[in-house]
């Protein structure tokens, strides 16, 4: 009886119906409710699908997303289901969203180029994880920019034939080697704004050189005059038909005075140009930075980089007799090592015109006072106001560094005692007695006198400018380079190796520092290091962001390079 009876209630539970049990308030466990609601039609099983597949999207952010965000999931007896997927979906797009835009952060961190930037008076450079080289700038520094003022094959050229130019323009290009080469780019940027011919410049003798170099004894002037044709047309002489040449050179009425310094395109445009389409031929004079950075377009500042880093090329024997000094640079320990240039400002002009004070002797002090009396006898005065303006200098650093200064530098930076170094200077002032504690620190120096024999160098000598070129050359190609105060010479190198690509470390000193330093009595050697190191990590031509009227001959990133 016991077993008929479970029997009994077994098929009455499988023959009961779906209306008998919603009447008696009673559901299957295992059965969701919607289920049991539209098993009376067909119909309705789309919609029991719909329903079961959102039910289970709904559990899926409610297990794994609750725990997290329980604000997002409140209790379900208050919040209905289509209001909780809304939410859920919602927060899926956020989360997605967040993803992409994290994603992309990082990649296009990756992908940044190497560039170090302004911070107030600070320079904020990049992080890399290659450890500190006294040789070399990060390597990531190098493959982020490449050259790009190259002359491109196969463009249209729009400068004018000989018979429709708007007339020609003839410079002087006055001062030492560097300052006439910055003057020959300004020329031919000058030429191509105003389409004008260009005369080829004359290197013209001042009171200190005193060199009667013409521009040919140099430069290639061939290559020169082929690699811009595309640029700027350019002759070698003033034409034919001009028969009073010397009209050119001496007459106010064929010369352009009035030109400020860093002019703009608009003003030779505005008010040179007129007046050479009048008189057809016209001296610019003086020429010394009369055309500016940021207020000319940038077409024409990557034309003044193209005149300096392709166009402007050293005769081949003086590329020669500096690529033999660079190997014999190289291999004076018998093996291939690196080597440093030195550009050592202290000649007895420099320390004179700075009007800075430095160590020696009563003596030496009086006979340097009495110098600057002759030389500069407008800012001498009576001398009473100088001592105050060498402290001064001095304090924010617009001094050169004598030779000692630069080998406590060196040494604090880490550069051995075995260090090759190649000096670029002049005569130093104070002779072997001030360089004594330079070569005491480092005794590997040398200069082009020592590297080459007395006739390897005769041919050069009656140039003074071609001996400027091959030291030029040796610092462009080392693997460090030093530099000591400020200049036409030290700023055409840094930026000359920048744009070969940061690879070759160019330390420009921190002289505010190194008065500091030198003047404490208290400062120990490990702390003085410490600032040095730390000081000059950003300070060895790196890539860095222009600024408004930066200098485009020690900076030629943003006209010059391109993204590598």
């Amino acid at each position: 009886m016991a077993e008929l009876r479970h029997s009994s209630s077994i098929g009455n539970r499988v023959t009961a119906s779906p209306r008998k049990r919603d009447a008696d308030g009673s559901s299957s466990p295992l059965v969701p409710d919607s289920v049991v609601s539209n098993v009376d039609g067909d119909d309705d099983d789309a919609g029991y699908r719909g329903r079961y597949h959102r039910d289970r999207v709904r559990s899926f952010f409610s297990s794994h997303l609750q725990p997290l965000f329980p604000f997002l999931f409140p209790d379900e007896s208050r919040l209905s289901h289509p209001y909780k997927l809304k939410i859920s979906l919602f927060l899926l797009v956020v989360i997605i969203l967040s993803l992409v835009v994290a994603i992309s952060s990082v990649v296009h961190r990756l992908n940044a180029p190497y560039l170090c930037k302004k911070d107030g008076i600070t320079l904020q450079c990049p992080r890399v994880k290659e450890p500190p080289s006294l040789w070399e700038n990060p390597y990531s520094s190098t493959t982020s920019w490449k050259p790009c003022a190259e002359r491109r094959e196969g463009l249209i050229s729009d400068i004018l034939s000989e018979n429709t130019t708007n007339g020609y323009i003839f410079i002087h290009a006055e001062g030492g080697l560097n300052q006439q080469r910055i003057a020959i780019c300004n020329a031919v940027a000058v030429a191509k704004i105003m389409n004008v011919t260009l005369i080829l410049p004359v290197l013209k003798q001042d009171q200190i050189w005193k060199d009667q170099t013409k521009l040919e004894d140099i430069f290639d002037v061939d290559h020169f005059i082929n690699y811009l044709k595309d640029d700027v047309r350019i002759v070698r002489d003033i034409p034919a038909w001009f028969t009073d040449k010397s009209e050119l050179f001496t007459s106010i009425r064929r010369t352009v005075k009035n030109i400020p310094k860093y002019a703009s395109a608009e003003f030779y445009i505005d008010n040179v140009l007129p007046r050479v389409k009048e008189k057809k031929i016209m001296s610019l004079k003086p020429f010394v930075d009369r055309l500016g950075y940021d207020n000319v377009p940038p077409e024409i500042n990557r034309l003044r980089c193209r005149v300096n880093y392709h166009a402007l090329k050293f005769l081949p024997e003086i590329e020669q007799m500096a690529d033999q000094l660079v190997s014999r640079m190289r291999n004076r320990t018998g093996s291939s090592n690196p080597f440093m240039a030195l550009h050592l400002r202290f000649e007895k002009g420099m320390v004179g015109l700075s009007f800075c004070d430095f160590v020696g002797t009563r003596s030496e002090k009086a006979l340097m006072a009495a110098y600057r009396k002759k030389e500069w006898p407008r800012r001498f005065k009576d001398g009473s106001h100088l001592w105050a303006l060498a402290l001064q200098k001095r304090k924010e650093g617009r001094c050169p560094l004598e030779p000692g200064e630069v080998a406590v530098l060196l040494r604090a930076m880490g550069y051995p005692k075995e260090t090759q170094i190649y000096v670029a200077s002049g005569q130093v002032y104070g002779g072997q007695n001030r360089m004594a504690p330079l070569r005491n620190m480092f005794p590997n120096l040398v200069t082009k006198e020592e590297l080459a024999t007395k006739p390897e160098l005769d041919g050069f000598r009656k140039h003074v400018t071609s001996l400027a070129a091959l030291d030029f050359l040796v610092c462009l190609k080392s693997d460090v380079f030093v530099m000591t105060h400020g200049g036409n010479f030290a700023k055409l190198i840094i930026g000359n190796r920048r744009y070969l690509g940061h690879r070759l470390k160019s330390i420009k000193p921190d002289k505010g520092l190194m008065s500091k330093s030198l003047g404490d009595p208290y400062m120990g050697w490990a702390t003085f290091v410490e600032d040095v190191v730390i000081t000059h990590q950003t300070r060895t031509g790196l890539p860095e962001e222009t600024f408004p009227n930066y200098d485009l001959w020690e900076n030629p990133l943003t006209n010059c390079m391109c993204r590598a």
